[in-house]
């Protein structure tokens, strides 16, 4: 696995993107930073962090998906690799806020934002970038957020996390052909408040109650109505209100 160390970037997804662009980079290739000034999240969303108490970093992953309607998969595999490496440092009440938000009880502790490539010969190559927040203490102006510091009471060496969350990654990727119905319902199984009557905001701003079903094969979130119907909705379409 290669990595490439830096002190500050503006965002280590793009600082990656461009670098797959111009070189035949390896498989796995990591990006990690210090400190980034322009952190992006889901639907343009920043990602806010303390410099050098975090871990930031993005992945390159090629030759696991083939076309679009399989881009959910990764999003699937990098989150329970996330979830697992985790559970082996003992971070409790682990769950995935779909699509693949990471929470600790009811706290945000992570956030993942996959970026998919279409190459001229039909590949399709993946910019995995993984914020978590590891050693920052102070979220005053971010209520819903923690750390694994905060959770457990204790500092961990981040410098050790993405070579273990690749591990993870790796792992899957291997065993998706075969195992690929278990990943799923691996996931199912650990969304955050699935099954559960929830208040949500719509696209029009619309706040309504639903449970959360199941995930369609493209990642669309599943819910179940008042009116007992089942709609679909894509992550710009619907905010859950927790």
């Amino acid at each position: 696995m290669k990595v490439i160390k830096l002190d500050a970037i503006d965002s280590t997804n793009d600082f990656l993107k461009a670098l797959a662009s111009q070189d035949e980079l390896d498989n796995f290739t990591v990006v990690t930073a210090e400190n980034q000034t322009k952190g992006k999240g889901q639907m343009g969303s920043k990602w806010q962090s303390e410099s050098g108490k975090n871990l930031i970093m993005s992945a390159l992953v090629k030759d696991f998906l083939y076309n679009n309607e399989q881009v959910f998969n990764l999003s699937i595999v990098v989150s329970l690799a996330v979830i697992e490496t985790l559970k082996s440092f003992d971070i409790p009440n682990l769950c995935i806020k779909w699509p693949n938000d990471i929470m600790s009880y009811n706290k945000k502790i992570g956030g993942i934002l996959i970026e998919n490539t279409l190459k001229s010969d039909g590949r399709i190559v993946s910019v995995v970038g993984l914020g978590l927040n590891v050693n920052q203490t102070n979220f005053t102006e971010l209520p819903h957020a923690s750390s694994l510091a905060v959770i457990t009471g204790n500092t961990f060496d981040k410098d050790i996390l993405p070579a273990l969350i690749i591990e993870k990654i790796q792992e899957k990727i291997g065993l998706w052909e075969t195992n690929s119905t278990d990943f799923w319902k691996q996931y199912f199984n650990t969304l955050f408040k699935k099954g559960i009557p929830m208040p949500f905001k719509n696209g029009a701003g619309q706040n309504f109650m639903g449970i959360i079903q199941g995930v369609s094969s493209i990642g669309k979130i599943q819910i179940l109505l008042e009116d007992d119907s089942v709609s679909e909705f894509d992550i710009k379409e619907v905010q859950m209100l927790y």
